[in-house]
């Protein structure tokens, strides 16, 4: 996972704001949703649209363009609740950024969750951000790709805990990375009952499942 910004192209620049009742409109805000983005959202800019009439790379039927989204934060963050909201509402994949003000000055986030296309709802990958930076940090270039969707897999590597191995697409990465947190969600829970287990033979035996399950976990980590 790097902590960068990008620099996004002036030609896909939209700068529209969009009021937080438009997503409110969709059945999947709820009441509790709806109180989130009341206290958590400031503000909500469709910031660019990368596609291919504004930065002249071909799209797919998967990855037709790749939209920006600025959120200010009223406070500390802004919560996944959100994040899925706006997901679910806008049919194109999203890279969010979350600006936030700390001790006086204006720190940025990137996050974004790998968003696959199809008939009705799209699907999405757990959430994958960068860390807190400034917001003047010298941002990046955008990475030198020939379509819209190597383009869109460039700009999630980076927030990715995981590296790609040679020749996965996006979607087998968020796939490993849903196995690697569920392992380690069992792996936990193993420790802590061979923590409190009284009989020996039945910690021999946690012992057992746990080593298994950390040379799973090697493996599916591994690049």
């Amino acid at each position: 996972m790097a902590d960068l910004l990008f620099r996004w192209p002036e030609a896909a620049k939209f700068g529209r704001r969009v009021p937080k009742a438009k997503f409110y409109e969709h059945g999947t805000v709820n009441t509790a949703v709806r109180e989130k983005f009341i206290s958590e959202v400031q503000r909500i800019t469709w910031a660019y649209k990368l596609a291919e009439a504004t930065i002249n790379l071909p799209g797919t039927a998967t990855v037709p363009e790749v939209q920006v989204f600025t959120i200010d934060a009223k406070a500390s963050d802004v919560g996944e609740p959100i994040l899925n909201a706006i997901d679910k509402a806008i049919p194109f994949p999203i890279i969010f950024e979350i600006t936030r003000q700390s001790a006086g000055s204006t720190e940025m986030r990137m996050v974004a969750a790998h968003k696959q296309l199809g008939t009705g709802t799209p699907k999405l990958s757990a959430y994958y951000s960068t860390g807190w930076q400034p917001a003047d940090t010298t941002r990046q270039a955008l990475p030198t790709v020939i379509t819209l969707p190597a383009l869109y897999t460039a700009l999630l590597q980076p927030m990715t805990p995981l590296a790609p191995r040679p020749g996965e697409e996006m979607s087998e990465v968020a796939d490993r990375l849903a196995a690697v947190r569920k392992l380690e969600r069992e792996i936990a829970a193993l420790e802590r009952k061979l923590r409190t287990e009284p009989q020996l033979n039945r910690k021999v035996e946690l012992r057992r499942t746990l080593k298994t399950k950390q040379h799973e976990l090697t493996l599916l980590v591994s690049g």
